[in-house]
């Protein structure tokens, strides 16, 4: 399993649900967000689908705000549904990567087959 993106799926919606409960926020900004913790390779095209995707889910909401910079933006929301939604994404990731790290911590040489 090479595929970085296969791992990603499940984590980015919980982050950016975590983004958007810091504050109303919009979609360019989402991405700074991300690209400054860490997730440099997450573009644009990728966080509106799922922008979307949430919306439609009922986790967020959004509305148009007008912008200094020119067009009115749309800024987004977290739901009553996402609030509960993100800490369960907190406690189940918690829970995971204390596995997976306790795991990956174990003695000994990796074993080529």
């Amino acid at each position: 399993m090479n595929d970085k993106s296969q791992l990603m799926r499940g984590t980015i919606e919980g982050c950016i649900l975590k983004i958007i409960n810091i504050k109303t926020t919009y979609g360019y900004e989402i991405v700074e967000q991300l690209e400054q913790y860490g997730f440099t390779e997450i573009k644009e095209g990728t966080i509106y689908p799922l922008l979307l995707r949430l919306e439609k889910k009922n986790l967020i909401t959004s509305e148009f705000r007008p912008s200094p910079l020119g067009p009115s933006r749309k800024y987004y929301s977290l739901t009553k549904e996402g609030y509960l939604t993100l800490n369960y994404f907190i406690k189940n990731w918690n829970e995971i990567s204390h596995s997976v790290n306790t795991i990956l911590s174990i003695g000994g040489q990796i074993n080529e087959k």
